[in-house]
């Protein structure tokens, strides 16, 4: 029974596309229309690899790479520009300094809770080996650097 009307579908398609008035006109579209479903098909595959090759690289560059340490200068100048970056922040009174990747933080500060996160954000910094908090609040008495 399934193969009287596969051989039923087949006759129709030949009668349909083999007519001699519109059979010509018939099999051009058809043609047309399959080259063009053709290069969907292909674009939609292009675009589905150069996502997954997007995907790709940024899995790969996820963590930041390793950096050679940086010289003193340089890596007090990073944590300068990290932990000023707030306009809470009062520049001109503290100072920074940078030992064999060991930070020093120098100054007086109002706000007790800034110099904690202050020490923090300079911990972030890549290459800061230590970070040596010297900072206080105006009444108390500055720490000494340990020796």
């Amino acid at each position: 029974m399934q193969l009287f009307a596969l051989a039923g579908a087949v006759g129709a398609a030949l009668a349909y596309f083999f007519d001699p008035d519109n059979g010509r006109k018939r099999r051009k579209v058809a043609v047309d229309k399959a080259g063009k479903y053709l290069r969907q098909a292909g674009q939609q595959a292009q675009g589905a690899s150069g996502q997954a090759r997007a995907l790709k690289q940024k899995a790969t560059h996820l963590k930041e790479q390793q950096k050679p340490q940086p010289d003193d200068v340089t890596l007090a100048r990073k944590v300068e520009t990290e932990i000023f970056r707030g306009d809470e922040v009062p520049k001109g009174k503290i100072n920074v300094n940078v030992e064999d990747g060991v930070v020093y933080l120098r100054g007086e500060l109002e706000q007790h809770d800034l110099i904690g996160d202050l020490e923090a954000q300079a911990r972030k910094v890549q290459g800061v080996l230590a970070v040596e908090n010297l900072l206080h609040v105006p009444g108390e008495e500055a720490p000494a650097k340990p020796e």
